[in-house]
């Protein structure tokens, strides 16, 4: 795989000659999730990906794949039934796990957001992630459900007044707005405290270094090194003219790439994975969290709110710097095509049956509708 950086690869495009690294807001010099550089160029590829079988992703009603109407002698993946079947499984696990207790208010509360709905994608890819270095859903599950409360809580917070001041998420009321700004606030922050209560006192049939390990990484993924990294530059960019391509680069891989990315290595680590395979999957998950980002400006200026479920264009009215505004609407979805690329390349060598959901998955966010 060639090694690759944003800012380095929109340089062909003459759109970005004038873009200029914000000088306003100094970024962290140093950060162990490191934004897409310095990726090895020596992965070994043990077993192409083109005898994976056929897969049925998630796309626009334009470039829907249908491999097995191409070639019917290759058995199908069934993407939609294996997502709603993670889905239900991870459904039910959540409703389990955060149960309508004393006291009853906060833990609606948490409930309302948790099991709103949603994709999944991060649990999915956890579990996915477990059962492609030889795993068992059951050891990953504690651990992906822990991904989705950590993930519902970012949601609440990120949609209180005081951050994005956000109406509607998931197609429904935000948090704040049923249970009240200090409810919401201690709703998010009890899914925060619980997910790693879960991981340690749930996960079963792993060696408790395994635990340990996924814990810290989790930890990690969502502190200053990390999402609340991310979220800090992004809040402080608002309104700067001067935001560059790179800027943009460690805001996204820091605030959403990275937790994408603990649920794969939280899931090959539980799953039993050596140090290389956990590897190759940390670089892979990189590339589809930055790339569900890419797709994720582009919808917000090409989508409706109701299509979304949350409200669409308040990135530009918020004046936030994103892909399309920088790149424009075609250069984004050729950079998204390439991180979908990239990302795929690093599964080279793994089962092809097993790989099939990641690559699927990665599929689905680089043509996800909402």
């Amino acid at each position: 795989m060639t090694t690759m950086n944003l800012g380095s690869w929109v340089q062909s495009y003459s759109i970005f000659n004038q873009a200029s690294r914000s000088k306003s807001i100094p970024l962290p010099r140093s950060f162990p999730f490191n934004p897409l550089k310095n990726l090895s160029s020596s992965t070994p590829k043990k077993r192409s990906l083109t005898s994976l079988p056929s897969i049925s992703a998630v796309l626009t009603k334009e470039d829907t794949i249908k491999e097995e109407e191409q070639d019917p002698q290759k058995p199908s993946f069934d993407f939609k039934s294996y997502m709603v079947q993670k889905a239900s499984t991870v459904n039910q696990a959540l409703d389990s796990a955060v149960s309508l207790r004393d006291p009853v208010k906060i833990h609606e509360a948490m409930r309302y957001s948790l099991l709103a709905g949603g994709k999944r994608v991060r649990p999915a890819l956890c579990l996915a992630a477990c059962e492609l270095v030889g795993g068992q859903e059951s050891m990953a599950m504690p651990a992906a459900c822990a991904v989705e409360m950590i993930h519902t809580m970012s949601l609440i917070h990120d949609d209180l007044p005081c951050m994005d001041n956000d109406d509607l998420r998931r197609g429904k009321p935000t948090n704040h707005k049923v249970f009240g700004e200090d409810i919401a606030v201690l709703a998010g922050d009890a899914l925060l405290a619980f997910a790693f209560e879960h991981i340690a006192v749930s996960t079963v049939g792993v060696t408790p270094g395994r635990v340990v390990k996924a814990v810290g990484e989790l930890a990690k993924a969502i502190g200053t090194e990390g999402l609340v990294a991310g979220q800090v530059v992004d809040i402080n960019s608002e309104g700067l003219i001067d935001v560059g391509l790179d800027h943009l680069e460690f805001i996204h891989v820091h605030k959403t790439a990275v937790l994408l990315e603990a649920a794969v290595v939280l899931g090959a680590i539980l799953g039993g994975g050596c140090d290389e395979d956990v590897e190759k999957l940390r670089k892979f998950a990189r590339y589809i969290g930055l790339l569900f980002q890419v797709v994720d400006d582009i919808l917000d200026v090409t989508k409706s709110s109701k299509d979304l479920g949350k409200t669409a264009g308040k990135d530009l009215v918020a004046d936030k710097v994103t892909y399309p505004k920088l790149m424009g609407i075609e250069k984004s979805r050729e950079f998204a095509e390439k991180l979908k690329s990239d990302a795929l390349e690093l599964l080279q060598g793994f089962d092809p049956e097993k790989a099939a959901p990641l690559v699927a998955l990665a599929n689905y966010i680089a043509y996800r509708q909402n």
